[in-house]
């Protein structure tokens, strides 16, 4: 069976990207599948620069075909923090999602809501040898002062979605996959990605 390699080491994304894709006659496996122990420093300024370093750092070191994504959390109250340091948004280091939740409402404690905020997702799509393709994926909400939902992971449980009463980590996954920012850009990769397999 011909193979994908997902570039990432988030179980999370790995689930959400696999069951995305459970229709095409592809392998999915992730970076922890395979013995590729690399690190890839996110140094973009843009999310599309950051997926596209993973996406071609590990399809050159596995051989493979590789999708990856980069993806963050912008809030209209603190000027489109956290962004691009989503993952890495604390003021401790090894921070937990906990953490990184905790912090984000400490810093929003001062603003009046509601906090308009969304998720963007880009994704890259790349071989060994060529250029990456990128698709973006945009989900609209609001950051919430309470933890809501057991599913999900990173800010997920105080993100409403817009036109919604449900936070993203009230949302079952395959409720998840049809509006999410990641499923979003992970669909507008499909085509492309068979197309890869022809």
């Amino acid at each position: 069976m011909l193979t994908l390699l997902i570039g990432t080491k988030n179980q999370g994304k790995v689930d959400e990207i696999r069951a995305l894709l459970t229709d095409i006659d592809v392998e999915l496996i992730s970076l922890t599948d395979i013995n590729v122990d690399l690190d890839v420093e996110e140094i973009g300024k843009t999310y599309a620069e950051n997926a596209a370093l993973k996406a071609k750092a590990y399809a050159q070191a596995s051989g493979m075909i590789t999708l990856a994504d980069d993806s963050g959390l912008e809030v209209d109250a603190l000027d489109g923090a956290p962004g691009l340091y989503s993952a890495r948004y604390s003021s401790r280091p090894n921070a937990t999602d906990a953490d990184r939740r905790g912090y984000l409402l400490e810093n929003l404690a001062e603003y009046p809501r509601p906090w308009g905020a969304r998720f963007i997702c880009v994704v890259a799509l790349a071989t060994p040898e060529g250029e990456p393709h990128f698709y973006e994926g945009i989900c609209p909400g609001e950051i919430i002062p309470e933890e809501r939902g057991q599913f999900g992971f990173g800010y997920d449980p105080i993100f409403l979605v817009e036109k919604s009463e449900q936070t993203m980590a009230e949302l079952p996954m395959e409720e998840k996959n049809k509006i999410s920012h990641r499923a979003r850009a992970v669909i507008g990769a499909r085509d492309s990605i068979l197309e890869l397999f022809v």
